[in-house]
């Protein structure tokens, strides 16, 4: 057996939990807590109105487009649609004139929704930003941009 060194972490950190892949982590896990307590009062899921929000800004979509949008896989998005269509929340045709994919629209029920729960959504949102001193908001979108182009590579 190889007696090898421990792998040396990329920073300096006396703790793991100072890593910045666990802060990241744990960021995003407060922030999915409060998006998931908030959306649970409008009757939808993070996934769900994930999906609304990117209609409204970008309708007619395809399913394929909506998961890469919103981060889940297709079969989820199958999934995540089914339950809006059946809610009345959105619209796609049964059938297409070429192709497979079926443009998606939101109803008048999924924009008055969307709506509602955009409030609850976008003051989790304030919060967080209100957290920051203003003049940093700018450098840590920057930062978070360069952090997923360096892990897309």
């Amino acid at each position: 057996m190889e007696n090898r060194m421990p792998a040396e972490p990329p920073h300096p950190a006396d703790d793991v939990l100072d890593h910045v892949g666990y802060r990241l982590k744990r960021a995003h896990a407060a922030l999915r807590a409060a998006m998931d307590k908030a959306l649970r009062e409008h009757g939808l899921t993070v996934p769900q109105y994930s999906c609304l929000e990117v209609l409204a800004a970008r309708p007619g979509m395809s399913n394929a487009d909506l998961a890469r949008a919103t981060f889940v896989t297709r079969q989820s998005m199958n999934v995540v649609m089914r339950g809006l269509q059946d809610a009345g929340l959105i619209d796609r045709p049964g059938t297409v004139a070429s192709g497979r994919a079926r443009p998606t629209t939101l109803t008048a029920e999924g924009r008055r929704l969307l709506r509602d729960a955009q409030e609850s959504v976008y003051a989790i949102e304030a919060r967080m930003v209100r957290a920051l001193p203003g003049h940093r908001l700018a450098a840590l979108l920057e930062d978070l941009d360069r952090v997923a182009r360096a892990l897309d590579e």
